[in-house]
């Protein structure tokens, strides 16, 4: 999206209220976000805003200047992501409530479709602890990258057990990114940007107040095929994002612990209600059918041949997308991208799995790997 276009979407990402819905209705109405933040209260009106809508659009947009929030996130180092963008995580476009612009300090790949978001309780056991750190540096190192929330205990040691295994990681912050929360973890935020990302729906200078934790939470399963519940007590914030989970559509993993140990009730009452009994990392692939994920991601890079094929590449993921989908995206013209999905299938790039819907292939042949001199 082009840097003017996008400060609009910036601008409105700073009114309270104004969620994805609405922008969605906004830009529908008036065609763009820059023509939306230009209307008249009447315009508004007649587009649909309610009057609290309405009200809070008026009252903010005075306030905002555009060309300094930008000049803000790029101070930062922060770019602001849209929907509409094609890095965008494509796996959080499929929850209802998914953020219109999401911050990012750091990279988000495609690789990072394979993800599994790991929760638990700020007060581990040594169990716990030793268990985080096993199971999730076995997930990194099968090509799994590592989602949590940057909170003091499993968290932290779910990130920090990532990035020692050489894997990657991304943090869903619950305020904007330049406030690391806790302060303590400033360094493995740091650490976070290099290997992965940090990542909110929250602008700059937002404060971690306590009612962002639940909305953060929806993000971090969002992100992922599934979430893992380390050690949990039966009302923490880690069961509050199972249950978000659950409603997403996402596989939910426990880990068993013991029946005389408050940090266990919570992840032992998840398996009791159907939750995946996790023992190793093993556990979790397979329920995930992410055992070949490994295999595949071990090449260097996959050299597309043509722009083309690296266009559609971008395109591309672990869940089926239709060849249509891929023509909208990529704004070229059946005839063309059908040839080129033909070729890529040969070469052993992608896969069709019926009805003109294509993946990742799970295996790129040898002949797709970068040959290092």
């Amino acid at each position: 999206m082009n840097s003017k276009e996008l400060k609009y979407w910036v601008g409105f990402s700073l009114v309270p209220g104004i969620g994805r819905v609405r922008m969605a209705q906004l830009e529908t109405h008036f065609g763009s976000m820059e023509k939306t933040w230009q209307a008249s209260a009447l315009d508004l009106k007649q587009a649909g805003l309610d009057s609290v809508a309405l009200r809070a659009i008026t009252t903010w947009r005075p306030k905002i200047s555009l060309d300094e929030e930008m000049e803000k996130l790029e101070r930062f180092g922060v770019k602001a992501l849209v929907w509409h963008d094609a890095e965008y995580p494509a796996r959080l476009k499929e929850i209802y409530d998914f953020p219109p612009v999401l911050y990012v300090r750091g990279s988000l790949m495609p690789a990072d479709e394979w993800s599994v978001a790991v929760v638990g309780t700020r007060r581990t056991t040594v169990y716990g602890r030793q268990v985080a750190e096993e199971i999730v540096a076995d997930l990194a190192r099968n090509k799994i990258t590592i989602a949590s929330g940057l909170a003091r205990g499993v968290d932290s040691v779910a990130h920090r057990s990532a990035l020692e295994a050489g894997g990657r990681s991304v943090a869903v912050f619950a305020s904007g990114l330049d406030i690391v929360y806790p302060a303590e973890n400033a360094s493995l935020a740091r650490s976070l940007i290099q290997h992965g990302a940090i990542i909110s729906e929250y602008p700059l200078g937002a404060k971690p107040r306590a009612e962002n934790f639940p909305r953060r939470n929806r993000i971090m399963s969002g992100l992922s095929l599934g979430v893992l519940v380390i050690e949990a007590d039966e009302t923490s914030g880690a069961m509050i994002t199972a249950r978000l989970a659950l409603e997403q559509n996402r596989e939910v993993f426990a880990i068993p612990g013991s029946i005389l140990s408050p940090a266990s009730r919570g992840t032992n009452r998840l398996i009791q209600e159907g939750a995946k009994l996790v023992r190793d990392y093993t556990d979790v692939l397979e329920e995930l059918n992410l055992s070949a994920v490994a295999q595949q991601l071990e090449m260097k890079e996959i050299i597309p041949a043509s722009d083309t094929e690296s266009l559609l590449l971008q395109q591309l993921r672990a869940e089926p997308v239709h060849i249509d989908e891929l023509c909208r995206s990529s704004g070229l013209p059946v005839s063309t991208v059908s040839s080129t999905l033909a070729m890529m299938e040969i070469k052993g790039i992608v896969k069709q799995v019926g009805s003109m819907n294509y993946i990742l292939a799970r295996e790129v042949r040898e002949s797709y790997r970068v040959r290092v001199e």
